[in-house]
């Protein structure tokens, strides 16, 4: 403490007031009645008081009242597509993997829209595309404040984690209840719960019953309509409904009896046991389209709006790298033509002109393909459509179906042209079996995307160069090369631990297959198999074939925009890798 005593001039104050008394020579200020006139004036002369017990002030009552009527909620459950990390275009789904867009592509929320419909009209839901709306975390922010969301559900992604996580941190804050689900939180629920205290739970694996079963239990809800009992049962025949209790002096509820959950008890996470998945899809109700921004969602190749169907979940291929081990597995599962063709029909009456068929493998089932084809056709329905395929799952006769039915591009998962890489990959097919299916394809007048892969087991910079080869005697229309990525979960992402081929200091966020890499093989370290994968898209693309053919593509001002933007994207990340981030 400052000796304030020591600080005085006693000379001056001798010769200013000669007749005052002098308290001040040895003990304690004695008080301000022993001052001279003027200091008496001068409030800091009194006795420094003894130190008391302390006593802060406790606003919280009060404060607890206000903010309980200021978090009164606006929509019970809000699901939440959240901003990007860097203001680009990301991609987030249920069954994918998160990665930046390099095609422009904003991908349709219908995973968002088809878990609302679970929800609705027991509960009232609303939907936040960010990534579509192109939305800053700023934007956001005003937005959940409107909607005051009492649930707050979630995408979450690997290489968008503690961006998404700041979402829930703002959920949580307005008063929500913050869910994730996704591939990401499947595989490692506990270990994203843990350095995030903001997420109160996660959907493990199929999340509609999941998510159905925390609202209802906590909401008290035990009497349902038949379809949602129906969709409780085929996945648990000895379900039962519970109310949920809350865990003594916490805020923290008992979910102790919700499968597929992981949660908070205390201090402690929580993994219940698996869900089972459900068993007939046709048991949904239809996606909730009209709350999606329909009018945002476009493709520098397609003209029009366009919109995402999930025509089947799970697939009977064993591709290491997939990340359909950790969403839907082997078991596959289809939606009846009908059923497909009624949402269809809702998304024309939307104004959409462009479906793209969503699923881990969309020509898994030949019989499903041909009997939806025929539908369209014998309906009249005028409808563009997009899919994906393994070169091994089609025929002639069923791709000039295809293209009769209105389909107009089809995206192959090609990967390599060494046969030894695709062994190692369990990919079980051969690049001569690529080049037929894309060549019947492009017979039938449908344009092909090939997607190929750089970095999985077994590469060298000579199979690298094999498959750029390749690549260019395709009949393609774009070829994208992403780099290989261990996502968790998957074949490839414990072969990876097991051989220690990730790269020192590896953070989630760098788990991305589009512009960096994780990888460190003995022979080709990170730098290089992003340098590889560079040099194939740009070997593939400055040549006049590609340039002319996607310029032809091209349906309209807009798609010239977007193909320009896209265009310099591949630009920055081909030649000017450290400006492409």
């Amino acid at each position: 403490m400052t000796d304030y005593k020591n600080k005085i001039n006693y000379d001056d104050l001798r010769k200013r007031y000669p007749q005052a008394p002098e308290p001040w020579m040895g003990g304690e200020m004695s008080g301000k009645r022993d001052l001279p006139d003027p200091l008496r004036e001068n409030l800091g002369t009194r006795r420094v008081p003894k130190l008391s017990n302390v006593r802060f002030p406790d606003a919280d009552p009060i404060v607890a009242k206000f903010t309980e009527e200021y978090r009164t909620h606006g929509v019970d459950i809000l699901f939440v597509n959240p901003p990007a990390p860097d203001g680009g275009i990301w991609i987030r789904s249920q069954h994918r993997v998160g990665r930046r867009s390099r095609e422009n592509m904003i991908w349709g929320q219908v995973s968002l829209a088809q878990m609302a419909a679970v929800m609705y009209p027991d509960y009232t839901v609303a939907v936040i595309d960010a990534i579509a709306e192109r939305m800053t975390w700023e934007d956001f922010e005003k937005k959940l404040q409107e909607y005051k969301p009492r649930f707050y559900v979630t995408q979450m992604t690997a290489p968008t984690l503690t961006n998404d996580n700041y979402g829930c941190f703002l959920a949580k804050s307005a008063g929500a209840i913050t869910m994730a689900f996704g591939t990401h939180v499947t595989p490692l629920a506990v270990e994203t719960m843990r350095p995030h205290p903001s997420l109160d739970l996660c959907l493990r694996g199929e999340p509609e019953v999941t998510l159905r079963e925390v609202v209802d239990t906590i909401s008290g809800r035990t009497e349902f309509k038949d379809d949602t009992l129906r969709l409780y049962k085929s996945c648990d025949p000895d379900w039962e409904p519970k109310k949920a209790e809350k865990l003594p002096n916490s805020d923290y509820y008992d979910l102790g009896h919700v499968k597929g959950l992981v949660w908070r008890r205390g201090g402690e996470i929580v993994r219940n046991p698996d869900r089972n998945f459900i068993p007939n899809l046709d048991d949904l109700p239809l996606p909730m389209h009209h709350l999606l921004p329909l009018d945002k969602y476009r493709t520098a190749v397609l003209d029009g709006s366009y919109q995402f169907i999930v025509t089947s979940r799970g697939c009977t291929a064993g591709c290491i790298y997939c990340i359909k081990h950790v969403s839907y597995q082997a078991g596959l599962r289809l939606r009846s033509p009908e059923n497909i063709v009624a949402e269809i029909e809702m998304l024309v009456a939307l104004g959409v002109k462009n479906i793209h068929m969503y699923a881990d493998l969309f020509t898994a089932n030949r019989e499903q393909v041909v009997g939806l084809c025929n539908l369209l056709i014998e309906r009249k329905i005028k409808i563009g459509f997009t899919a994906n395929s393994r070169v091994d799952y089609v025929d002639q006769e069923m791709l000039e179906l295809m293209a009769k039915a209105g389909c107009t591009v089809l995206s192959w998962g090609i990967e390599s042209a060494n046969e030894e890489i695709l062994k190692k990959a369990r990919k079980g097919t051969i690049p001569e079996r690529a080049r037929q299916s894309v060549t019947w394809a492009k017979k039938a007048g449908i344009r092909n995307l090939g997607y190929f892969i750089v970095g999985l087991p077994g590469e060298t910079k000579e199979t690298i160069q094999e498959t750029i080869d390749f690549s260019k005697t395709l009949p393609l229309d774009l070829a994208i090369f992403h780099i290989a990525a261990p996502y968790p979960g998957t074949p490839f992402f414990f072969m990876v631990m097991e051989n220690n081929w990730f790269k020192p200091g590896t953070r989630w966020e760098q788990v991305d297959m589009d512009q960096s890499t994780v990888l460190q093989y003995g022979n080709l370290n990170a730098e290089d198999l992003e340098r590889e994968a560079r040099r194939a898209m740009r070997e593939w693309m400055f040549r006049p074939g590609p340039i002319i053919t996607y310029l032809k593509s091209l349906r309209n001002i807009g798609a010239l925009r977007s193909a320009i933007n896209v265009g310099m994207q591949q630009v920055k990340w081909t030649l000017f890798p450290n400006a492409a981030h």
